[in-house]
C-alpha cells in the first residue's frame, strides 16, 4: 500500500486469558473527538442494528463502533484487553467460571447508566431470540449469567472454553440497554443505543451517519468529530468512482482487485490517493459435500488439490491482492502450519492427480460442476471459480464448469445437499485458531457438507478449547490440520489481505486492518 507500511499483528501468546486481565482505569476516555468528519465507502450492506441479528461484516462494523463489549482488541493486537470492564478472569480451576468488573460511571449513549444488569440482558436476550442471522451460535457453551452486584458480572459455563474472552470481545458480545431493547425480540426501527464510541445519528440503505458519543468511557481516542458511512451494496465501480471523484474520503471491503492494483501502480490514475494495506485473516476454502456421488470421492478431492495452483490463481484473478493459503488457519494466527503444502506440494501434478483418480477405477474425464455466487466472498469470486476450473481442464483430467446464483439460492440449494463442489469464505469473530476450525469441523459445521471426524470432535476441538494458553495447542492444531489435509473435506485457496484506499489527507487506516478485523473508525483523522 502506498501509505506505506503493512501493520503488523501482535500475537501474544502467554496465556493471558487464564490471568487476570486488567484495564487502565477511566482516565482512557475517548469522547473528544474534535477533528473534520470523514465519509467511509463500502460495497457491504449493514444488514443489522440489533448486535442479536448481525452477524456479517457490514453489520459488526457497525456494533464495534456504536456499542462496547467487556473485552476489545487492541489495534495491532489479537489477545483481548479491558473496554467496558475494569478487569476479567477465569476464577477457580479451569475456564468454566469467568467473572468481569465493570469500571465505574459507564453510561448509554442516551445517558442511561450501564450496569451489570444491562450485560446480563444483552447475553440472556441475544440467546433467547437465537436468531438464525445472529450469533447466538457462537456461545453453545454459555450455561447461565448472573450478577451478584451492578458492577459484576459472572459467566458460568457448560464446558470449558478458553476462547470465551475472545467471543465476547467481538460484535457478539455488544452491550444494549435494557430499558431500550425487548428481551424476546429485535428491534425494527433501524435505532441503536450503545455505550461506544459513537451515536448511531441515522441509518437508511444507502448510509448511516455516526457522531461521537459524549458519554462513552473507554480504551478509544477519538480522533475525528464523526463519520458517514455510505454503502454501495456490492457495486465496486459506483465506489471507485466516488473515491476518485472525492466524494468519499475512504474505500473499504468493496475495490476490485485490479482496481487496488491499479491505484497502487499507476499515480496518473489515483489522483490524490493512497493504498493502504494490511494483516487479514479472511480465507476462502473450496468445499466438497461429502454425500456427493463425485465429489464424495476421495480420489477426485486429491486429484483437485494435486492440480490446484494457487499462486497462478491469486497472481492471475486476485493480482496479488491476496496470497496462496495452504492451512486451514491463516498465518498470523496461533497454529497456523502448512499441512497442504506438505502433503499435496505448490505445483500441479498430473501424474498424482490421475494416480488418485486410477485408485477410484476412474479412467474417463471427471465431469465436475463447481458453484459460486457473485459477490458475497469477493467480487472476483465467480472470476475465480472459472480459473480453477480451467486449470482442471487443462489438465485433460477434468470436464469442469462453473454455475453461479444469487447468495439466498445458494444457501438454500447448500443446506439440500444439492452442490457436490461450492465456495466459501469466512471472515473470522475472534483471531483465534478455534473460530478456523471448530466452526468447519465441529458438531454441526457451517459449511453442511456432511463431514465429520470423531477424532476431531470429540478429542481436538474440546481439548483445544480448554487450553488457556493458545501457544500449547500448536501440535493438536497440527494434527488436526492433517486429518483435513488427508480426508479432504476442504481445500483452503486463499488468505486475503485487507485494504482500504484512501485520499491523501486521511490518516490512520493502517490502526484498522489487522487480524482482529475490527475497523476502528475512532483511528481516523482527517487533514
Amino acid at each position: 500500500m502506498n501509505l506505506r507500511n503493512q501493520w503488523p499483528v501482535l500475537l501474544v501468546t502467554t496465556g493471558l486469558a487464564a490471568g487476570l486481565i486488567t484495564g487502565c482505569g477511566s482516565d482512557s476516555s475517548g469522547s473528544g473527538g474534535t477533528g473534520s468528519s470523514v465519509v467511509v465507502g463500502m460495497s457491504d450492506d449493514v444488514l443489522a442494528t440489533d448486535p442479536a441479528s448481525g452477524y456479517d461484516p457490514g453489520s459488526w462494523l457497525l456494533f464495534n463502533n456504536v456499542f462496547q463489549s467487556l473485552l476489545s482488541f487492541p489495534k495491532g493486537g489479537t489477545e483481548p484487553e479491558p473496554e467496558a470492564a475494569k478487569e476479567c478472569a477465569f476464577t477457580g480451576t479451569g475456564t468454566k467460571v469467568y467473572s468481569c468488573t465493570l469500571q465505574d460511571g459507564l453510561k448509554f449513549s442516551n445517558g442511561d447508566s450501564l450496569t451489570s444488569e444491562d450485560v446480563k440482558f444483552s447475553f440472556d436476550r441475544m440467546m433467547t431470540i437465537n436468531d438464525a442471522a445472529g450469533p447466538a451460535i457462537m456461545f453453545p457453551m454459555l450455561d447461565k449469567v448472573t450478577t451478584p452486584d451492578a458492577r459484576t458480572v459472572v459467566f458460568k459455563l457448560k464446558y470449558a472454553d478458553a476462547t470465551f474472552p475472545s467471543k465476547i470481545a467481538s460484535g457478539a458480545g455488544s452491550i444494549v440497554d435494557h430499558k431500550q431493547y425487548a428481551a424476546n425480540g429485535l428491534r425494527k426501527d433501524g435505532k441503536a443505543v450503545g455505550s461506544g464510541p459513537y451515536k448511531l445519528d441515522s441509518y437508511s440503505d444507502d448510509q448511516a451517519v455516526f457522531s461521537v458519543n459524549g458519554e462513552y468511557k473507554g480504551t478509544a481516542k477519538v480522533q475525528n468529530s464523526g463519520v458517514t458511512l455510505k454503502l454501495f451494496h456490492g457495486n465496486q465501480g459506483a465506489l471507485k468512482k466516488a473515491l476518485l471523484a472525492n466524494q468519499v474520503d475512504v474505500a473499504y471491503r468493496g475495490l476490485a482487485a485490479g482496481d487496488i492494483a491499479d491505484l497502487e501502480k499507476d499515480l496518473s490514475t489515483s489522483k490524490g490517493t493512497d493504498v493502504v494495506e494490511g494483516t487479514g485473516a479472511e480465507v476462502q476454502h473450496l468445499v466438497f459435500n461429502m454425500n456427493d456421488p463425485v465429489a464424495g470421492k476421495l480420489g477426485v478431492r486429491k486429484a483437485i488439490a494435486y492440480l490446484l495452483d494457487r499462486e497462478a490463481l491469486v497472481n492471475e484473478v486476485y493480482q496479488d491482492t491476496a496470497t496462496p493459503l495452504y492451512s486451514i488457519i491463516p498465518a498470523g494466527i496461533t497454529g497456523h502450519d502448512t499441512a497442504f503444502f506438505d502433503t499435496y506440494g505448490a505445483r500441479p501434478s498430473k501424474a498424482k492427480a490421475q494416480a488418485a483418480l486410477r485408485t477410484e477405477g476412474i479412467t474417463g474425464k471427471v465431469k465436475l460442476t463447481l458453484w459460486s455466487t457473485p459477490s458475497r466472498y469477493g467480487p472476483s469470486t465467480d472470476a475465480e471459480f472459472r480459473a480453477i476450473a480451467k486449470q482442471l481442464n487443462a489438465s485433460g483430467l477434468f470436464d469442469a464448469t462453473v454455475k453461479s446464483v444469487a447468495f439466498g439460492q445458494y444457501e438454500k440449494d447448500i443446506a439440500k445437499g444439492k452442490y457436490g463442489v461450492y465456495v466459501k469464505g469466512w471472515v473470522p469473530d475472534y483471531p483465534d485458531p478455534d473460530n478456523f476450525t471448530a466452526p468447519f469441523f465441529g458438531k454441526g459445521n457451517v459449511l453442511s457438507n456432511n463431514y465429520t471426524n470423531s477424532t476431531i470432535t470429540s478429542q481436538l476441538i474440546p481439548k483445544t478449547a480448554a487450553q488457556s494458553d493458545r501457544a500449547s495447542t500448536d501440535t493438536d492444531y497440527s494434527q488436526l490440520q492433517n486429518i483435513v489435509a488427508e480426508q479432504l473435506p476442504v481445500i483452503p485457496i486463499w488468505q486475503g489481505k485487507q485494504y482500504a484506499v484512501v485520499r491523501d489527507n486521511v490518516y490512520g487506516l493502517e490502526y484498522c486492518l489487522d487480524a482482529s478485523t475490527v475497523f476502528r473508525f475512532w483511528e481516523i483523522s482527517k487533514g
